[in-house]
């Protein structure tokens, strides 16, 4: 069964307070390196059947208007993930 899989982000101007707590804590849990953090959402969309324009067009949609709130997050990818087994 493939999955549609949707990555939205905050805007890059937005305080990400989550991730900036993420990156505080790196360095005393030994994870060094790293200059900054920023955490966004991941959607696993199953799919019944093939995914064709239409379904990905829908998918589009919906992560548009539904699963990110555009005045301060983007959706930076919407693809498609075929099933492992």
């Amino acid at each position: 069964m493939p999955t549609i899989v949707v990555e939205v982000m905050p805007k890059p101007e937005i305080l990400d307070p989550q991730g900036k707590a993420i990156a505080n804590a790196l360095p005393h849990l030994g994870f060094t390196g790293f200059s900054g953090v920023r955490q966004g959402k991941r959607f696993e969309l199953s799919v019944d059947g093939e995914v064709t324009e239409e379904v990905l067009a829908s998918a589009r949609r919906a992560a548009e208007e539904m699963l990110s709130n555009p005045v301060i997050e983007d959706v930076v990818s919407v693809s498609v993930e075929q099933d492992a087994a």
